[in-house]
């Protein structure tokens, strides 16, 4: 772990030209040596987009991984970076959304999901735009890993609320702050669905609607994603939904994924594919990411 702290730290200083190659490299190294998070993408992509053919679903999921280990330098780039640069490399586009909800005083519930660029878009917006910010948190079995997640990212988040303290986490909307808020990941009991992701059922967090309501925060969609070459990264805050949040938080929630699916389909690899999103589904839907010994996958 010292050593990735190391190589994160120069990586965080080459030209943008080298750590796109440098991160492109290691993704194709992951793709070889990650088997089993190779299958889980291989299937979700499978899953997600059936209207491609199986060529063009694997020059995806070599993208994907590509994007993967990209993340790892962009890492280096959001903790380490001089903060000037930083900014340099993100284009903005809706800032005043979070500056309105901001000022009404009530916080502000920023949507948002696992995208690849996630450590080096979201400190280049809020360390800019408000000193108020904090993320939601999800504890790593490596301990040193988890020390440096923490403290990478004191860069932006002024309290990293762990996934499962909602109280917490509504202290920070009421003490009118930003809260960067991933629910595409993570199920809650009572406070799950299931819904469609890409026309396949998953289990769903439709806790934003509860949260919105207790709160009275807005809820803004806040996604981000590379352009292509060197062009940098572009990011996109969009505006407080009208009647949200409602009595249906199911139609909530819908509205929430079909926003997050439309952009993900701006730049498909760039979204988090090793997460076995359609788990934990009850029956009689079966277990898709289940190998069976006629069925084995290309790896």
């Amino acid at each position: 772990m010292w050593i990735v702290l190391g190589a994160l730290q120069v990586a965080a200083r080459l030209p943008l030209s080298w750590q796109l190659a440098i991160g492109r490299r290691l993704g194709g190294l992951l793709r070889r040596i990650k088997r089993r998070e190779l299958r889980t993408a291989r299937r979700n992509l499978e899953i997600c987009f059936p209207e491609l053919d199986a060529a063009e679903r694997e020059d995806l999921l070599k993208r994907h991984f590509e994007a993967v280990g990209t993340s790892f330098i962009e890492m280096g780039v959001g903790w380490f970076a001089p903060l000037d640069a930083l900014v340099a490399r993100v284009a903005v586009h809706g800032r005043e959304h979070l500056e309105r909800a901001l000022a009404a005083g009530k916080g502000a519930l920023l949507f948002c999901a696992h995208f690849t660029t996630l450590e080096l878009c979201v400190p280049a917006v809020l360390r800019v735009i408000t000193p108020r910010a904090s993320c939601m948190y999800r504890p790593q079995r490596n301990a040193m890993m988890d020390v440096i997640l923490q403290r990478g990212r004191t860069r932006f988040a002024r309290e990293q609320i762990p996934r499962d303290n909602v109280r917490a986490l509504l202290r920070n909307l009421r003490d009118n702050f930003a809260v960067v808020y991933m629910p595409d990941q993570t199920s809650l009991g009572k406070q799950s669905q299931l819904l469609p992701f890409f026309g396949e059922p998953a289990v769903t967090n439709t806790a934003t609607t509860k949260l919105a309501k207790i709160s009275g925060a807005a809820v803004l969609p806040f996604f981000f994603r590379r352009l292509p070459g060197t062009q940098g990264y572009r990011v996109d805050i969009g505006a407080p939904l009208a009647g949200f949040p409602s009595e249906d938080a199911a139609a909530d929630s819908l509205r929430l994924f079909a926003l997050l699916e439309s952009y993900i389909r701006l730049a498909p690899e760039q979204y988090l594919w090793l997460y076995k999103k359609f788990k934990g589904r009850p029956a009689p839907y079966t277990d898709v990411y289940a190998v069976s010994a006629d069925r084995r996958e290309p790896l």
